[in-house]
């Protein structure tokens, strides 16, 4: 039996007013060798108060999901990362309705507070979802005359194409969710992480609905410190305890709000003095020549080095031995041989350009890698399953024939002995089975799920997947019209929806969300079905691999937010609509945002220097037939076989302490294709993740709290930068 998750309202036909009514992981915190002993998980029946849905809920996630999604244009424009920043949505979201809850008619539940992470990260990862930050620039700015290009999309063709790439993923995560969440209870880590934030912040104990699918050790991975060191059994605390439990943490709210808006306006400040003093995002620490030559630089943004502290020190220290490699050996070594003759900033002639060749080479390494691994477990898995019940059958002398042959419904039945230490299972027949065969052959239930009103029907899937998809055809014929067949928009569709299957087990298992490969994979794909000699081949490999990476970018990234939901005990069509109608206004604001940013300021520039989208078009071409420069393509494939041993390696070593050690394929590309300047801001915040939880032995949540204002400060005062340079305020 489901627990009960309280009244959903769920739907546009159940709106609660405020009249009438008056929600690419987290890191193991210092010493969290085992779960805290204290952690209570909710059990099956359990009331759930609050509704899932209400108008000021998605009011309050459009309004987070605004700032963010102006954060990640921002950010995705300069340097291609993006993130839905869950966590921060929450404790964002909780801190407006506990300012205003003297004014309102009825508390701010857990439950709502899921809703408004869920609509603030469905608007969030729009700028990615719908290729504002790689596609679109490669499109309107990188594609050659040869090419058909350049393709300007007016405002209204944005807005549309956006909205036809919105959807699909939204419904598809309806049946995976059932699959990964319910059935096979896949951890989701930044999901779970999210759902404790939760709990803690309303004061819940005992509310995180019973997951079995983390193991002691497996949740001492996921849960942070400080989360789990703050809940108690609600058995073991008298009501004085309770009191005074709740005024800590008013307290601690209080203080990591303030905290928050701090870190948000000293940032936010140091975007504003950047207007005025260029120089400041470009530190010649290295010394002049360095610098000027060579591009190595620190900027001192204090968002990259919040990005840092959420990536942590194994994945920025990887990024940094990218950056060391492509900018400290390759493009000194490419310029002296005279393989990149141009400046060293140059795309097309110089050492930047030439050495993301090797780059990508390393992505798509990873990527065929990692997602090969992915695809090909579940077969070996069921082949194991199937070798070993054919074993045993033989063994107790149930053979395949026999199952041919009739028996008595005495044989047929069994029932299953409740005992803790007991591991048989007692048949009729009187024949003993293995715990692990029975487990291999029981049928799987839903009975932890939701009530079925508070489920998503299948004929609103069947529907919304057909409409979602023939929608996305369409918008993609109203913008291209003839320049892209519709053979390759639906074949693009469907591969969208095959391999967002594996972002989301990939990000259920590992917390990474492996999109950017996914894409490559989509890209190489078309190259094979598309021929080279097509006159807008390589636009059709751009639109082909947008559509893959949308499809599985939403599907995977909201599954997150299900998880969370489940935990705590939200209703799933709740979730749901709030997924839509953060996708449509997220889609629809995104288009308006990058129409600014790009009117104001020159793309590719010296601010947006826009890596993710040369990835995009030198892919395009790579699998199109299009030649390389002199000596990219030796080097690219020596690095190609170098990293694709590392990922084997990486994928033996999952659990082991030694991985971390084993440089990954994304980190160490994404360092040379980023100038130095962001990578080592980024380390530096991954080194002082490191001595946050290492070496001070502190609580994670203050450290969340502070990188998230670092962010979306710089992010959303770039909106103040973007007016004045529209104005054409002068620089000093």
């Amino acid at each position: 039996m489901a627990p009960d998750r309280g009244d959903d309202g769920a739907g546009p036909d159940r709106l609660a007013t405020d009249e009438g009514y008056v929600a690419e992981g987290e890191h193991r915190g210092p010493g969290s060798s085992s779960p805290s002993p204290s952690l209570t998980l909710a059990k099956p029946g359990l009331d759930v108060e609050g509704r899932s849905f209400t108008l000021r809920g998605i009011a309050a996630g459009l309004l987070v999901g605004l700032v963010i999604c102006f954060s990640n244009m921002y950010f995705g424009l300069q340097t291609g990362w993006v993130s839905t920043m869950t966590m921060p949505a929450s404790l964002m979201g909780f801190g407006i309705f506990k300012t205003l809850s003297r004014h309102l008619q009825f508390p701010f539940s857990p439950v709502e507070n899921v809703l408004v992470q869920t609509v603030a990260g469905s608007m969030a990862i729009m700028p990615l979802g719908c290729g504002f930050v790689g596609v679109l620039p490669a499109m309107n700015y990188l594609l050659k005359d040869d090419e058909h290009g350049p393709i300007n999309l007016s405002t209204w063709q944005l807005v549309v194409w956006s909205l036809g790439l919105c959807y699909f993923g939204v419904v598809f995560a309806v049946p995976l969710r059932r699959q990964v969440i319910i059935r096979e209870k896949l951890k989701f880590p930044s999901g779970f992480s999210t759902a404790v934030l939760i709990s803690v912040l309303h004061g819940k104990t005992g509310l995180v609905k019973d997951d079995p699918a983390p193991r002691p050790r497996q949740q001492a991975h996921i849960v942070p410190e400080g989360f789990g060191g703050r809940l108690e059994s609600s058995e073991s605390v008298d009501v004085a305890a309770e009191e005074e439990g709740s005024a800590l943490r008013k307290q601690q709210w209080k203080a990591n709000v303030r905290l928050l808006l701090i870190c948000f306006l000293t940032s936010g400040l140091y975007t504003f003095a950047t207007y005025f003093v260029p120089r400041l995002r470009d530190l010649p620490i290295f010394g002049a020549t360095a610098a000027s030559t060579w591009l190595w630089t620190l900027n001192p943004s204090l968002a990259y080095v919040g990005q840092g502290i959420v990536m942590g020190p194994v994945t920025t220290l990887h990024m940094l031995l990218g950056a060391v490699l492509g900018w400290g050996i390759l493009s000194p070594l490419a310029k002296y041989k005279g393989w990149a003759p141009g400046k060293i900033g140059d795309w097309e002639t110089g050492s930047k350009g030439w050495i993301v060749w090797t780059s990508l080479a390393i992505m798509l390494a990873d990527a065929v890698v990692s997602l090969g691994y992915l695809a090909a477990r579940p077969l070996f898995q069921s082949l194991a399953r199937a070798g070993y019940t054919l074993h045993h059958d033989w063994q107790i002398g149930d053979t395949a024939l026999s199952r041919f042959l009739p028996s008595s419904p005495s044989q047929r039945g069994y029932t299953t002995v409740q005992h803790q230490e007991d591991t048989t299972t007692t048949y009729d027949d009187g024949q003993e089975q293995t715990a692990i065969s029975h487990i291999l052959q029981e049928t799987e239930t839903d009975e932890d799920d939701a009530p079925a009103s508070q489920l998503i029907s299948d004929r609103i899937v069947i529907v919304g997947l057909i409409l979602s998809i023939a929608f996305c055809v369409l918008c993609i014929h109203t913008v291209f019209g003839s320049l892209v067949p519709l053979y390759a928009t639906i074949s693009a569709v469907f591969m969208a929806l095959i391999l967002s299957i594996m972002g989301v087990r990939a990000l259920g298992e590992t917390d990474l969300n492996p999109v950017s490969g996914i894409s490559k994979l989509a890209q190489l794909f078309f190259a094979l079905i598309v021929p080279q000699s097509h006159p807008t081949s390589v636009l059709i490999n751009l639109v082909a691999g947008a559509v893959s990476e949308a499809g599985a970018l939403q599907a995977g990234d909201l599954m997150q937010d299900l998880k969370t939901g489940h935990l705590l005990g939200a209703a799933p069509k709740a979730q749901f609509w709030g997924q839509v109608i953060g996708a449509t206004v997220g889609a629809v604001v995104s288009a308006f945002i990058y129409r600014l940013y790009t009117a104001v300021y020159t793309i590719p520039g010296s601010l947006f220097q826009v890596p993710t989208a040369y990835v995009w078009i030198f892919t395009a071409r790579l699998v199109t037939g299009q030649g390389l420069p002199h000596m990219a393509r030796e080097w690219a494939i020596g690095f190609a076989v170098l990293f694709s041993l590392t990922t084997v390696v990486r994928i033996y070593a999952v659990n082991r302490s030694w991985q971390r050690f084993v440089p990954g394929g994304i980190a160490v590309a994404v360092g040379m294709y980023n100038v130095p300047s962001f990578t080592l801001a980024r380390t530096v915040g991954g080194l002082v993740a490191w001595w946050w939880r290492r070496k001070a032995g502190r609580e994670d949540t203050p450290l969340i709290v502070l990188a998230s204002g670092f962010i979306l400060g710089e992010g959303f005062l770039s909106i103040v930068n973007l007016l004045m340079e529209s104005s054409g305020v002068p620089h000093l």
